[in-house]
């Protein structure tokens, strides 16, 4: 039965993470990059310089601050993203896997922009007088597609309650506490259930007030950590660069506790992944955006860009880095295992 079970998963994941999505998660990311002239490049040094300056004359009605509107989305993109997702995707498809991570990030900015531009474009109040908006909304709205907007609402309390909005978050936290400090995973799971309820039940202000004190603090921490191992090991990044960049491109032969991994793989892995820890193109991100003070759905959606930014093209590329410099991702491990055994090399 469990095999039976296992086969079916296999069969659905290669099937939904097949070439068909990719050329559509990728190609909508090329698509918007050419319309919008390559904004993620030319436009970055504006949208970083928004996360720390205070948009003046605001009179909008949102919810929270247009910086922990971003928080809030990277609450649920750094953490397992860049300690399961990256550890997952390069021990699947070698290392050239980061490489096409990088690509997903790359053109996916701009999807990131454009999605949640459109989200505080076309938000709304709902009945109890906070601000309301995300994909269900711009796709009834601005699109007129009603039914479609009812399908992505559908889909994603399904995600949510039994998809990459629990299921991954909880089991890679239980993980990690276990391998770290020898906590028993159940009483991981009953304090993170408190916590996660104490947060949630206030509503967005609550969820976002935490956020933009909590996600700060890890991500330093967290970028701390990466920094002090590719410091220590600073010989090897040239090599471990050109492993990767070489691996995007050819078949990875197995080696120590890895099977080893064809080009195709390694882009399947490395985009299914980078859009798992980023959400790029998900919908959940525009959710957050919408709820901030703003006046300008445009400077909205460059602030949340970032988000993109910060996540893969920086602190995911420090996780790989660390991991291919350092050799664990041939090892016999995974998940949070590769990525802890990895700290051990500072």
């Amino acid at each position: 039965m469990n095999h039976s079970l296992h086969n079916f998963l296999e069969i659905v994941d290669n099937l939904v993470w097949g070439p068909p999505l990719l050329l559509l998660l990728v190609g909508t990311g090329i698509y918007f990059t050419f319309r919008l002239g390559a904004i993620q490049v030319f436009k970055l040094p504006l949208a970083l310089t928004y996360i720390f300056k205070k948009e003046e004359g605001v009179k909008s009605k949102g919810d929270v601050s247009s910086f922990a509107a971003l928080c809030t989305a990277l609450s649920a993109t750094i953490g397992t993203g860049n300690i399961v997702g990256v550890a997952t995707a390069i021990k699947l498809g070698g290392p050239g896997a980061l490489f096409w991570m990088w690509m997903a990030a790359l053109f996916g900015m701009a999807t990131k922009y454009a999605e949640c531009l459109l989200a505080v474009k076309y938000r709304e109040k709902d009945a109890n007088g906070n601000m309301l908006g995300g994909p269900m909304l711009y796709l009834e709205k601005g699109a007129g597609q009603k039914w479609l907007a009812k399908l992505f609402a559908f889909f994603t309390v399904g995600v949510a309650c039994f998809g990459i909005g629990t299921f991954p978050q909880v089991n890679a936290i239980v993980d990690a506490s276990h391998i770290a400090f020898n906590v028993p995973k159940e009483i991981t799971a009953i304090v993170l259930t408190i916590l996660v309820a104490a947060v949630t039940i206030g509503g967005i202000k609550s969820i976002s007030g935490m956020a933009s004190k909590i996600v700060p603090t890890m991500t330093v921490i967290y970028v701390t950590a990466c920094v002090a191992i590719l410091v220590n090991n600073a010989s090897a990044i040239p090599s471990a660069i050109s492993l990767i960049v070489e691996s995007a491109f050819t078949s990875t032969a197995a080696t120590g506790g890895f099977v080893g991994a064809s080009i195709m793989l390694a882009i399947q892995s490395g985009v299914a992944r980078g859009v798992f820890s980023n959400e790029s193109g998900l919908g959940s991100a525009p959710m957050a955006a919408a709820s901030a003070q703003t006046n300008s759905c445009v400077r909205q959606g460059l602030i949340s860009m970032v988000g993109t930014f910060l996540d893969t093209i920086i602190i995911c590329s420090m996780t790989g880095l660390a991991l291919v410099l350092t050799g664990v991702w041939s090892m016999e491990i995974e998940g949070a295992k590769m990525t802890t055994e990895a700290s051990h090399w500072v």
